[in-house]
């Protein structure tokens, strides 16, 4: 599960250190600035290389070849027996905007939203506006910029795991309030629109890997199974359809325990497809 933002402890970010190529590219794949400098209008493609010290070939190459990773994700998914029969009746159609809102789980460019993107027919339209390390209280925050200029028919939202990180053992954001946030997101969004809601739980984490990774240590940080179960429990209660992730990311987790490989994320998008695809006819 990508949740919390690694440029905050990643030594790529140290500017007695010059980034190496991977530490960028890693960096390209996690960290989308276009959501957090909205206020700036606009970015162009040029603006947003600088950002990583990359000219804009470089930059576009990337992302480039991080999509033509999801894309052969999205085709492996599809040779599976009786996947592409599944992926073919899920439920968004043609002209539908699907939106989805997260933390750097969906953000990453090979997630698992980026590997539906290939799933789906010409002309349904996917907006990717997960934000890393977002909290569900600053993902409340953002929701008028959804609602007033999105205009989604569909919210796929998976939060939740970024509150449950502790500093020094206390949680970012108390059990109750990530309720009430989880909650009001949906809520208000159904109170100003018609679009359909899909929670995904958070995926869990390796707490060994987490405990050991040097860059979480440091900093203080810790996340445990037992929070991240609360908020999917909490989730499961809702009668919105949710797709229970954790299976799915079980054993497939970086080296920091917490954020998923692309396997993990094709398996993600593979628990996505066969929660809402419905019965076979």
């Amino acid at each position: 599960m990508t949740t919390h933002q690694t440029h905050q402890t990643d030594p790529a970010n140290r500017s007695d250190q010059p980034a190496q190529p991977e530490q960028i590219e890693r960096l390209v794949r996690s960290q989308r600035p276009e959501q957090t400098l909205r206020f700036l209008g606009e970015p162009d493609r040029a603006a947003l290389a600088a950002l990583f010290g990359l000219d804009p070939a470089r930059y576009g190459a990337l992302l480039d070849r991080f999509d033509g990773q999801a894309r052969a994700a999205a085709h492996e998914l599809t040779a599976e027996p009786g996947f592409a029969a599944r992926a073919a009746r899920l439920p968004f159609a043609p002209g539908q905007h699907v939106v989805a809102i997260g933390e750097s789980t969906t953000a990453d460019r090979l997630s698992w939203f980026e590997v539906l993107r290939h799933l789906l027919p010409d002309g349904v339209r996917l907006t990717n506006l997960a934000v890393p390390g977002s909290t569900t209280t600053q993902a409340l925050a953002q929701l008028p910029f959804v609602l007033g200029f999105q205009r989604p028919d569909w919210v796929l939202c998976m939060l939740g795991a970024n509150d449950a990180q502790r500093i020094d053992g206390t949680p970012l954001v108390s059990p109750a309030e990530t309720q009430r946030n989880l909650a009001a997101l949906h809520d208000l969004t159904a109170g100003r629109t018609a679009a359909r809601w899909v929670w995904l739980t958070p995926t869990g984490v390796d707490p060994q890997r987490v405990a050991d990774y040097p860059h979480f240590r440091r900093a203080g940080l810790t996340w445990s199974e037992q929070d991240l179960d609360a908020v999917a429990d909490f989730l499961l209660t809702r009668p919105e359809p949710v797709v229970d992730t954790r299976p799915a990311g079980r054993g497939r987790y970086q080296e920091d325990g917490l954020h998923l490989t692309p396997a993990g994320q094709q398996s993600v998008a593979r628990a996505l497809v066969d929660a809402l695809a419905g019965p076979t006819r």
